[in-house]
Formats: C-alpha cells, structure tokens, sequence
C-alpha cells in the first residue's frame, strides 16, 4: 500500500509543476487565463476535448454498469464517438469560428443579451452540480481504496483542482488534461492486456459473462437496449456539440487545429471505448462476487470493481496508479468546469452588468481568479451533499443529472448553430418548456406508465433505470425540440433588432480562423514544456520497475515508461526541429 501513496504523491507533483510552468502564459491577459488567448495546437485541444467528457465516473459508475450488464454500457460511449465525428465534420471549426474567448458570449453574439444573462446563471448552477457528481465518483473510489474518510478526499481533491485552475488559467487546464490523457491511456491499455492474457482472450469474455454478455441480467424486453442505444447517440450528440460546450474547441490557433481536435477526440474515444470497459467484464467472471467486498457502499458497491481487479490481478502499484487515472479524470473534467465558469462569470456578468464596459483587463482577471474560488467550494460541497445518497448508483445518478437537468439547456444551444430565424425570446422560453418535460418525465411519465402503453408489465429495476433514461431523452427530442423549431413561425424579421448582429454571427461562423502572425513561436513553447514534463513523467514511471513484483509486472511498468518517453521525446524533438527551421528562415 505504500507504493501506492508514492505514485499518488509522484502524480500530485507532477501536477503542481504543471500550474507552475505554464502560470506565465496565463498572466498576460483574460483572453490568456480564460482559453490560452485562442493559440493552442490541435493535440493539446484534442486531449482536453477528449478529456472533459471522460471522468472517474468512467472508472466506477460506468465500470459498475459494465459489471453488472455487460456490453449495453457502451451505448453511452458509441453516442460520444459518433458525436466528435459530427464535430469533426461540422461543429468544432463553427465552434472556434465564433471568435469569442467564452461560450456565452457566443450566446450574446447569436440570441442577444438577455439569453447571455439567462443562460449564464443556468449554466453555471449546472456546472456545479455536475463537477459534484465527478468528485462524488472519485470520493467514493478513494474511500474504498485506502479506507479514507469521503469527505476528506473531497476536500484534499477539490482543493489540489483548485489551485491548478486558480494559478494557470487555460494553459494549466490544457496542459494537465494533455498530461493525464496518457495517464488514463498508460492504465487503460496495461489493465486490458492483462485482463485478456488473464482470462484467455476477448471469446471467453463473451462465453463465460455470467448473465449473458450482449443482453445482461434482468432484461425482458431486449429491444429496449435497442431504443436506449439510439437515444443516448442522440443525447450525446447534443451534449457535445452546443454553444455551452464550445470552450472545447475555443482554444485552438485556427479553425483547422479545432477540427482535427475533433477528430482526435473521437478517435481516442473508440479505441478506449472497449478498452476500459475489459477489466470489470473480466472481473464479472472470475470475482462475481466482487462487489461484496464493499458493503458499506450500498448501491454503489459495484462502483469498486475496477479496484477489485488491480489488487487481486495486476501487479503492486498498480492501484496507486489506477488512482492516478481516475485523479486524473476527475480533475481534467473539474478544472475545465471551473475555468470555464470563471470566464462565463466575468465576461457576461462582472464586465457587462456589474462594471459595465469600465473594469481593466487586470480587473478581471483577479475576478476571474476570485469566482474561480468560489465556484471551486461550490463544488465541493456539493459533492459532500452527493455523498447521503447512498442508495443510487453513480451510473444513475450522473444520467438522471444529465438527461433531466441539462437536456433542456442543451437544445436551443444545439439547434440554435443551425436554425438562424428564431424570436428573441425562444431560447429561454424553450428551456423553460424543456424544464415542465423534465418535471412531466419524473411526475406522469413515468417508466410503469410508459411501459404500459406497450404492454410491458413487471418491469425489472435495471428495465425502469433504462426506460426512465429513454423516455426523458425522447421527451427532449420530440417536445423540446419540437418547442424550438415551433418558434420559427412567430419570428418577424422587421422587428427583429437583433438581425444584423444575427447576420454578422453566422457571416463570422462560416470564414475560417487563420493563426496569427508569430504563433510558430507559441507553437514551440507547447510543445518543449509538455516534452520536458512528458519526460520527467516517464522518469517516475520508470522508478516503478523497482517495486517488488513478478518480472512479468516489473516489465508492464517498463513498457508503460517507454511509451510515455517516446512521447515526451518526439516533442521535444519537434519543438527542436522547429527552432532549427526558423533559424534557418532567418538566415537565408
């Protein structure tokens, strides 16, 4: 266990460095602390893109589900790949063309200033809750792998986020999810290969799942699965490519860099999509009984399994960097919540509306620094309010967070990129609507009523959490949506004094960003700090090769640092090979 404490630390250091070596490129200015001033390289955006929509959620509630169910948990994940390539072939480049540092002042550009206001105080309550769900997720791992108090996990994590948000703004942010990409990559990759040598292959999987591998225990109406499946393509569709998350790709230099960001994005999902998910099948097999191990989680028990497979499986440290990982996930997704709310704040509220138009770059940029506090305690606490219901799992609990809360917000921030001749007040009116759908999904529609429309009796558990999930996406879809597109008839353009600005916005979202002059240089400077970083990363992977371990398990952790090394060594090589050429432009 104390090799585990070790990497735990080594990782935690390794972060501080991180806040510490790209704190400069964040003092410069908001547009700096706020999305990097727009100069980030398609890798870097890419990493982070990829990297907010994965959290310790992935590693516990959604192992859980794999655990339990088998192979339906990767419908949530097939929805996240299909929705990077519609962000590859359309979003992201719109996205980074709207040429401003925050997503609500896009919002402003498109709808206005009171749909600024309205959504920035929706977004930001939202944010919060979700940022609880996340560190919720990774307290009750922490608590199960080391015995350690919950809320003093939340407290010790929560406050380690902080601080990296507070002192290096977006480069911190960027640079940490780059780095914790190949954290999560390193454990992905060794706990999968090792699960496949254990069991036999990825037949026995299939074979030997205890409840039935594509279908799962308590399914009696497969096509549900079907419908789910489906449905949650279009859920995530939407969770990707809104105007709210459109700080994903507003850090790229061009429009080119946000596009292949995209595509990286989406890459990166589907080789991980099977990936992740083979330790807990494996685990389902061999330690069925897995999940009572850790009683005192309740229904959340099967959230640990992940734990179960890298202490009875993998070799010693393994768990200290499987905590890592899911430290790394967890905090990838937190710190963008919070820079991110931090520039929503400033830019929409404290510039506009509280200094109006009279506040200093500087100003704002210790606002910025202040809300990024708050909005950071905020969090916390609601990750210590999570922590009481105990009786719904992690799974659960972040798809009804997701579906009832955020559908709503998401449409009019969805479709309002490709309906262009909507009323003012349509995109606060359709979240409203979308707000009584949600109410109408929890209080009349309910799965037993739903069901009953199509015959289905007797529901199981696991058949009403699906069912519940579904209905509420369809609900969105269907009336919502509907709502939205319906505004389109009551739109006039003679009294439409927002039209020109309307206009100016989708003119600017359809003419490319081209890199500015100089950016070779901001280039070079990304790539040498994360090489330097990647390397000294490698280096503490490597000293792992000297924990006692079978020579099979001192020669993953050798493989694991030889990998990350060439990383670190080929950018450090590019930076180089950089600077060798504009040297040589210089001369000739």
């Amino acid at each position: 266990m104390e090799f585990d404490y070790l990497v735990i630390v080594g990782y935690f250091g390794l972060m501080v460095a991180i806040s510490l070596l790209f704190k400069k490129m964040a003092s410069n200015s908001t547009s700096d602390y706020f999305r990097g001033g727009g100069k980030m390289l398609w890798w870097m955006v890419g990493a982070t893109a990829f990297m907010t929509q994965f959290s310790a959620w992935t590693f516990t509630g959604a192992a859980g589900k794999a655990f339990n169910d088998g192979f339906a948990v990767l419908g949530v994940f097939f929805g996240n790949i299909m929705a990077y390539v519609v962000a590859y072939l359309y979003f992201a480049k719109r996205f980074r063309n709207m040429r401003v540092d925050t997503p609500t002042e896009g919002i402003r550009r498109r709808f206005g200033n009171t749909n600024e206001q309205f959504f920035t105080w929706v977004i930001i309550p939202l944010s919060v809750i979700n940022g609880g769900v996340w560190l919720n997720g990774l307290s009750v791992f922490a608590s199960a792998v080391f015995d350690a108090d919950i809320i003093t996990t939340i407290w010790a994590t929560g406050i380690a986020v902080l601080i990296i948000s507070l002192l290096s703004g977006a480069w911190g942010v960027v640079a940490s999810d780059f780095i914790q990409t190949l954290v999560i990559a390193i454990i992905s990759i060794a706990c999968a290969i090792v699960a496949l040598v254990y069991i036999g292959g990825p037949g026995e999987i299939i074979t030997e799942f205890p409840s039935g591998f594509f279908i799962g225990p308590d399914m009696n109406y497969p096509l549900l699965m079907v419908c789910t499946f489906l449905f949650f393509v279009v859920k995530q569709l939407q969770s990707i490519n809104n105007m709210q998350d459109s700080y994903r790709f507003l850090n790229a230099k061009d429009s080119n860099n946000a596009t292949k960001a995209a595509l990286m994005a989406g890459a990166m999902m589907l080789a991980g999509a099977v990936i992740w998910f083979i330790p807990p099948w494996v685990t389902a097999i061999v330690f069925p009984d897995a999940a009572a191990q850790y009683p005192a989680l309740g229904a959340k028990a099967s959230d640990a399994v992940y734990l179960v497979f890298a202490r009875e499986i993998m070799p010693v440290g393994t768990v200290g960097l499987l905590m890592a990982g899911l430290f790394a996930a967890t905090m990838s997704s937190m710190d963008s919540a919070l820079n991110r709310n931090s520039g929503i704040f400033v830019r929409s509220f404290y510039a506009t509306i509280v200094r109006k138009g009279k506040a200093s770059d500087k100003e704002l940029l210790r606002a910025g620094q202040l809300v990024c506090v708050v909005n950071g305690l905020m969090v916390i606490m609601m990750a210590q309010f999570f922590t009481s219901l105990k009786e719904l799992s992690l799974f659960d609990l972040m798809m009804q967070v997701s579906t009832l809360l955020q559908g709503p917000i998401l449409v009019p921030l969805f479709f309002g990129m490709i309906i262009r001749r909507t009323p003012k007040w349509a995109p606060w009116a359709t979240v409203v609507f979308g707000g009584l759908v949600s109410w109408s999904v929890i209080n009349v529609f309910t799965p037993q009523v739903v069901g009953g429309w199509f015959g289905m009796t007797d529901l199981t558990g696991r058949e009403i959490s699906e069912m519940r999930t579904m209905i509420t996406i369809a609900a969105h879809l269907v009336l919502t949506a509907g709502f939205f597109w319906a505004t389109t008839l009551f739109y006039k353009e003679e009294t439409d004094t927002q039209l020109a600005e309307t206009e100016k916005f989708f003119n600017d979202v359809e003419t490319e960003v081209v890199a500015s002059e100089g950016q070779d240089i901001v280039d070079r400077m990304q790539r040498n700090k994360l090489g330097t970083l990647v390397i000294y990363m490698a280096g503490g992977l490597s000293l792992m090769v000297l924990i006692p371990n079978p020579l099979w398990g001192r020669f993953v952790f050798a493989c694991c640092a030889a990998a990350i090394f060439a990383v670190g060594y080929a950018l450090k090589k590019s930076a180089k090979v950089g600077d060798e050429k504009k040297l040589t432009e210089q001369t000739n």
